[in-house]
């Protein structure tokens, strides 16, 4: 029996298998950008995430400042991924090799290939297959954390959801019309962010030439979208009737698996792929009302993992070094990429204790 971790270690690992770097970038001892406890978070390590994202961010008119603010907060996010590690070997949280067996074929599942043909991916990337295995450890565990210290403090009562299906969705279906299964890839921009409108639409317009020329949508979502990381950026069916103007027009076109273009709101830069159409049928409280709850759980775990992250902060010693010591860490709305695991409560709920006040 697959472990119901495994699907989000699957989808963090999916930028492993198919975008690992070459062999040894992370190892270059090139400085220090920030010491997190007892671990060290490498120049080269941000170097890594920012070079994929830079060009295309200058030629939307980036300056020097706004690439500044986006290794800041490629810094930021990487002290947090660290941070959440260390309070996992506090709470002796670990992932088995059946999990991370799970986890590999999982990837192989949702990709269309086997086993072997992962590890031949991967040996193509740089990475030796115990390299591998030890990063997909790392996602399980990072997810578990975070299902226990997360999720597990969100509670949505069954009057809510009845509340909200009374609200939001029986209006909505009782006239007909047509839904659709969207995913959706969202970069937030402005001065809170610490990130541009330039920055924020070049990481947009380079996933949506990575994903017209093959790439997973829900891997690449997966990894830079602020709308459901951990799901790949599966927004779900979405009722016509319900979208926004805006978000009808960017959709209006397209035939199911097909990405759209590129959409700048005053929020943020969007993408968008449907999945699937079909008619809009009214459904009883019964059959929508576990969709709603965890639709309302979602909802709440974006404040409750800020919450969290600002508490391990005050528990775990923090330094940024050279350039990145004055950076300010960006205040974010909804979690990182990869910080919500999105799949109900931990198995081991043994992380709740340590954090709990």
């Amino acid at each position: 029996m697959k472990s119901r971790l495994a699907p989000v270690a699957a989808r963090a690992a999916l930028a492993i298998l198919f975008l690992a770097s070459p062999a040894g970038a992370a190892e270059l001892v090139d400085g220090i950008a920030a010491q997190v406890g007892t671990d060290v978070v490498l120049v080269s390590e941000v170097d890594e995430m920012v070079k994929s994202i830079e060009p295309r961010a200058r030629a939307q008119g980036a300056t020097d400042a706004d690439i500044d603010a986006l290794r800041a907060d490629i810094l930021d996010r990487l002290i947090e991924r660290h941070a959440i590690a260390q309070a996992a070997k506090r709470a002796e949280l670990d992932a088995s090799d059946g999990e991370i067996d799970d986890a590999i074929a999982s990837i192989a599942e949702e990709n269309g290939i086997t086993v072997d043909q992962v590890k031949r991916n991967v040996a193509q990337g740089g990475i030796s297959w115990d390299q591998y295995r030890a990063k997909i450890r790392g996602e399980i565990v990072h997810a578990k954390v975070l299902n226990g210290m997360v999720r597990s403090k969100v509670r949505v009562s069954d009057e809510e959801v009845r509340r909200v299906y009374d609200e939001r969705y029986a209006k909505i279906v009782g006239n007909g019309g047509e839904e659709m299964h969207l995913r959706h890839i969202v970069v937030t921009f402005g001065k809170e962010k610490k990130r541009t409108e330039a920055e924020a639409c070049a990481q947009v317009k380079d996933a949506q030439a990575k994903i017209k020329a093959g790439g997973s949508f829900e891997q690449i979502a997966s990894k830079i979208s602020e709308a459901n990381p951990e799901r790949g950026g599966d927004a779900g069916w979405v009722p016509v009737r319900a979208m926004p103007e805006w978000m009808v027009d960017a959709t209006r076109k397209l035939e199911p698996g097909q990405v759209g273009d590129v959409v700048r709101m005053p929020f943020g830069c969007n993408l968008f792929q449907v999945v699937e159409r079909r008619k809009l049928e009214k459904k009883s409280y019964e059959e929508v009302k576990n969709q709603i709850h965890e639709m309302l759980v979602e909802e709440r775990s974006e404040g409750e993992y800020r919450k969290f992250m600002d508490k391990l902060r005050t528990q775990t010693y923090i330094e940024k070094r050279g350039t990145f010591s004055t950076a300010k860490a960006p205040t974010r709305d909804v979690p990182p990429v990869g910080a919500s695991s999105g799949i109900g409560s931990a198995k081991d709920g043994s992380a709740r204790d340590t954090f709990d006040e």
